[in-house]
């Protein structure tokens, strides 16, 4: 695997609460164990190259369900830019952090008049369904969209995404705890990948990189 490539398959485990509840408090983030997650984040921000260099990150090829009951391909149907995250919808962890950012990068985009759409795409299908995704992503955004689909529909996004997800293992009160990609990817109104930000970045800056992309600037 590239040096490149191995940075983009970045893992935080989605432990948080549940690991600590378990008597365990490290998180799992690219091979190595961390006490709390600001030292998983931290690790991450030291970590993570420029993000102009990743072109085996393909985006866009998807084509699942939204927790609207709505089929949802890569293509915006407003045609908007749109942030894409993967996770799942309880997640105590590195989603608990990136979700609320990219949802206030959204908003500061509106407040500028640029509309952009928040997705949620599954890494939990089992969990994350039509019926259940909707209330968990309302709390984050209104405007959210959860995505899911059947497990070979679901194998393509993270293909195009060069996302991995791994069981870390079952917790008996909080469910499955995966580990599993933590960047936020945008892409275009067609579902073209322009770029991808590690989740430490601020609401703020997210924003910035966003419109540039928007208004046709690089940042």
């Amino acid at each position: 695997m590239s040096h490149v490539m191995k940075h983009v398959r970045l893992r935080l485990a989605c432990t948080g609460v549940a690991l600590a509840m378990s008597g365990s408090a490290s998180l799992a983030h690219d091979g190595v164990e961390h006490k709390s997650l600001d030292e998983a984040l931290q690790h991450q921000e030291e970590t993570s190259p420029d993000t102009a260099g990743f072109p085996e990150v393909k985006g866009g090829d998807f084509d699942l369900v939204d927790h609207h009951g709505n089929r949802r391909t890569s293509v915006d149907p407003e045609g908007k830019f749109q942030l894409v995250f993967f996770g799942y919808a309880n997640c105590k962890a590195i989603c608990s952090v990136a979700l609320p950012r990219m949802a206030a990068a959204v908003d500061i985009l509106a407040d500028q008049e640029i509309e952009i759409s928040p997705l949620l795409i599954t890494v939990d299908p089992e969990r994350d369904t039509v019926e259940t995704m909707g209330e968990a992503l309302a709390y984050h955004h209104p405007e959210m969209i959860g995505l899911t689909g059947t497990q070979e529909a679901l194998a393509i996004a993270y293909e195009a995404f060069k996302v991995e997800k791994s069981l870390v293992y079952e917790h008996p009160e909080e469910g499955p705890i995966y580990a599993h990609g933590s960047f936020i990817y945008l892409i275009g109104p067609d579902g073209t990948f322009k770029t991808l930000m590690p989740p430490i970045l601020g609401p703020e800056r997210i924003a910035e990189v966003t419109r540039k992309y928007v208004e046709g600037r690089k940042s």
